[in-house]
């Protein structure tokens, strides 16, 4: 399994887009999608792509009953932020932890 990105500044703010009131978090499949989305979106252009860990994810997701945070796994980032599908905390934590996995089952 390969890493899952997302784009934070230098100042540990993660990006995110204004979604209806809600935060929706793009995640890319690759650095490099990461990197053409950052192209085509100049509100993008500060950021850069960190490949998410749980720590990330613990830092992103809001505490308690107040989560008004979605993930959008983005299908194609050369084209728009807005194509793509959501994508539950629960699976991108499991995708998450599956891609710190070495291949003889040990953790990293």
């Amino acid at each position: 399994m390969n890493d899952i990105y997302a784009m934070q500044r230098a100042n540990g703010d993660w990006f995110a887009l204004d979604d209806h009131g809600r935060f929706r978090v793009p995640v890319f499949r690759s650095s490099r999608d990461a990197m053409q989305a950052r192209q085509r979106n100049a509100e993008m252009l500060l950021f850069k792509p960190v490949a998410l860990d749980a720590r990330a994810l613990k830092e992103i997701t809001p505490r308690g009953d107040g989560n008004n945070v979605d993930f959008w796994l983005a299908d194609d980032p050369s084209v728009n932020l807005k194509r793509g599908r959501l994508i539950e905390h629960a699976q991108l934590a499991l995708l998450v932890r599956e891609s710190v996995e070495l291949p003889n089952g040990l953790r990293q």
